[in-house]
């Protein structure tokens, strides 16, 4: 509609619109009787952006998450789910359809596991040689073999596992949303860290355990495989002790100065925090990553006194000593995704699960003789598992390839049911057929065992209501909970 611009009074507008002044004075109207409608997308304020201990919904279990992520695909079929129907056609062509991700050494013949699998424990789960240590502490894990991503690509099931949705990065991983969720126990230790392998990042980097849209303080703080394993921790020598605190006390005056004159501004307030706990760590933190004063009989069984195991091992154990001084969140990972056995899988994977195994196993032990383990939630899986189907020919050089229609996990402690496996695939492991668990499912229940209810942590960003889920179908399985 054209106004002239000769006669553009306030009358002339309301007149020439097609609302015209009834309009305006019936919305004057319905607003004084308050009749209005409400908006629908009505956004709510964010929790406070601090690390300040926060209640949750309801009543925790856990308290603290300790999370083994295994990069690559670990082969459930070779590890948690015996096949003996998988063995006994091995070297027959599977009838079923298979999404390959490596066409060119594609194959339909089946590949029985080459390692035997065996009950343990009470509860007489069945665990492949393979998994010695493991097997010793059988009755305190929930093995969950129905996973199911529905991808069979690495970096789409590992943003699928750790920010809520396939393929899409720059989201919170699920210890962002734990921090952010509850705040921190600890005052002078980050409340989520990652400890990193010597081998290097894993796979998708960063991404692994990145804020997203939340601020930089809910991000992981990553620790150097090797000591020191946080640079710079110590003030130069003349600047150290009384300088250094006035110093401090001078900055912090100023920011919170600063910070009364522009209430609001999360990025001071998160620089504000990132300057006390600096402050704090260079006692709290030199003392929590020490582990030479551990025990021995300890270190043995974290395997430190061995070549294989001695690096994981050590890291499980610090990843003990960060949970008793109440970080929230604790991941450990590998370099590259040394579970991702394409090829001669006999020597690859016996290689990384006696690298693994003792530590893993170690932890769970140690967290129960600690009493920690009721309120200590320990995970071990990767972002997807192996195909039951030979990758290449069925010899020396046998590998699997990708497989994320089902796969197999554990959970122990924080409230999990101990000494049972929950959920199936078919006969030959390819497919989840029994109680599928979904990533989503996962972290619902996760934040479940944390006293959160994962429809209703939310975090406005890039214009509405943000969820670890994304309104994606989650569901808490209550079946493997304690109750």
């Amino acid at each position: 509609m054209w106004i002239d611009d000769r006669y553009a009074t306030r009358r002339s507008f309301l007149s020439q619109t097609a609302f015209g002044v009834g309009s305006a004075a019936l919305a004057h109207l319905l607003m004084e009787e308050g009749l209005l409608a409400n908006p629908g997308n009505t956004i709510a304020e964010n929790l406070p952006l601090n690390l300040n201990a926060r209640k949750p919904h309801f009543a925790p279990k856990a308290k603290a998450m300790i999370s083994l992520f295994m990069h690559g695909g670990p082969s459930h079929v070779d590890l948690f789910d015996p096949k003996p129907d998988l063995w006994r056609m091995n070297g027959t062509d599977y009838g079923g359809e298979v999404g390959f991700s490596f066409v060119n050494r594609a194959s339909k013949k089946l590949f029985g596991s080459p390692w035997k699998f065996a009950k343990h424990g009470q509860s007489g789960t069945q665990i492949s040689e393979l998994l010695p240590e493991t097997a010793k502490c059988v009755d305190d894990l929930c093995v969950i073999r129905s996973m199911h991503t529905g991808h069979n690509g690495h970096e789409v099931s590992i943003r699928y596992f750790h920010g809520g949705i396939p393929a899409v990065a720059g989201r919170p991983t699920m210890g962002s949303w734990l921090v952010y969720g509850l705040g921190s126990e600890a005052r002078e230790l980050p409340a989520y860290m990652v400890l990193s392998d010597p081998g290097g990042h894993p796979v998708d980097g960063t991404i692994n355990w990145s804020s997203g849209f939340m601020p930089a303080l809910y991000q992981g703080t990553v620790l150097r495989p090797q000591e020191p394993r946080i640079l710079n921790l110590d003030p130069p020598p003349q600047i150290k002790g009384t300088v250094q605190q006035q110093n401090l006390a001078l900055l912090d005056r100023l920011n919170r100065r600063h910070l009364a004159m522009h209430p609001g501004e999360a990025d001071l307030e998160s620089r504000i925090q990132s300057y006390e706990l600096a402050a704090g760590m260079q006692t709290a933190a030199k003392e929590a990553l020490d582990v030479s004063n551990e025990p021995a009989y300890i270190q043995r069984m974290y395997g430190l006194d061995e070549d294989a195991t001695r690096d994981y091992g050590a890291r499980c154990l610090i990843a003990r000593r960060l949970v008793e001084r109440g970080v929230r969140f604790v991941q450990l990972f590998l370099g590259g995704q040394p579970w991702d056995n394409h090829t001669a899988i006999r020597s690859g994977l016996a290689d990384i699960c006696r690298r693994t195994d003792k530590p893993s196993a170690a932890l769970v032990k140690d967290l129960k003789q600690r009493g920690l383990l009721d309120t200590t939630l320990v995970h071990w899986g990767g972002e997807i598992g192996r195909l039951p189907v030979v990758e290449g020919a069925l010899d020396a050089n046998a590998g699997r390839d990708h497989n994320g229609q089902g796969f197999s996990i554990w959970m122990a402690g924080g409230g999990v049911k101990g000494g049972m496996t929950f959920g199936a695939t078919d006969e030959v492991g390819h497919k989840a057929v029994e109680n599928v668990v979904t990533p989503n499912d996962f972290q619902a229940t996760v934040l479940h065992l944390f006293g959160l209810d994962h429809a209703k942590l939310a975090y406005q960003a890039n214009g509405r209501l943000q969820h670890l889920a994304d309104g994606r179908k989650a569901r808490v399985v209550n079946e493997i909970l304690n109750a």
